[in-house]
């Protein structure tokens, strides 16, 4: 499934990262994405640090699935070769996985590809190797990086104003402050704790998503 400029810069407004951690018992990764999409996210990620790769393979090609049928672009986190396997719509890097790779000529011309950048360099480097978008932090203090210092947002802004490619907020972003990102320029947020260690990921999705258009309004 290809998705154009304008649907890719749309579909960073609330940005989901899937985190098993928070699994309840009994209760499937594939449950619970499925009531994230129903209440409104409109990008969807899988991050696994621990399966062993057949699992993660196998879970992508789930959530694949299920992203189709909501019409949700659907990219795997750090793996191209699971990204590839399973057919995802992309792969979103780091860092460290570019150095070195031409992550753009692997995936080829019509996948997405989602760097992530924390200085204005790495933005516009991004933007030259291919990325279709940036994720940029961590804005606020988060548990998923406990080594990641939160970002000033007179930097995000900067780095928003120095690409012409859709730029997502993360690290730390929940309901309580994603309202101070307004003005940021940044095209939306991308959420792991606050929508899948929610007790009803469901709630949090669609409240997540009300605050982030008024988020982004609040730019112009």
């Amino acid at each position: 499934m290809k998705f154009t400029k304008d649907e890719i810069r749309a579909s960073m407004l609330l940005y989901a990262v899937t985190d098993r951690m928070w699994l309840k018992e009994g209760e499937s990764l594939v449950d619970v994405a499925e009531k994230v999409l129903q209440n409104g996210a409109t990008f969807l990620q899988i991050r696994e640090k621990d399966l062993d790769e057949e699992s993660f393979e196998e879970e992508s090609e789930k959530l694949k699935a299920l992203c189709n049928a909501y019409h949700v672009p659907f990219v795997v986190n750090d793996s191209v070769e699971i990204a590839l396997q399973c057919g995802a719509d992309g792969v979103h890097v780091g860092q460290s996985d570019i150095k070195g790779r031409d992550i753009r000529a692997i995936i080829g011309p019509d996948k997405i590809l989602g760097i992530s950048a924390g200085t204005v360099e790495q933005a516009i480097a991004a933007e030259k190797a291919g990325a279709d978008y940036i994720g940029v932090g961590a804005v606020f203090p988060t548990s998923t990086k406990k080594d990641a210092k939160p970002m000033e947002t007179e930097l995000l802004r900067r780095i928003s104003n120095s690409v012409s490619i859709p730029v997502v907020a993360i690290g730390g972003i929940n309901a309580g402050n994603i309202l101070k990102l307004a003005g940021s320029g940044v095209d939306g947020v991308a959420v792991v704790s606050a929508i899948f260690g929610a007790e009803d990921p469901g709630r949090a999705t669609a409240e997540l998503r009300e605050l982030s258009v008024q988020m982004v309004a609040a730019h112009e």
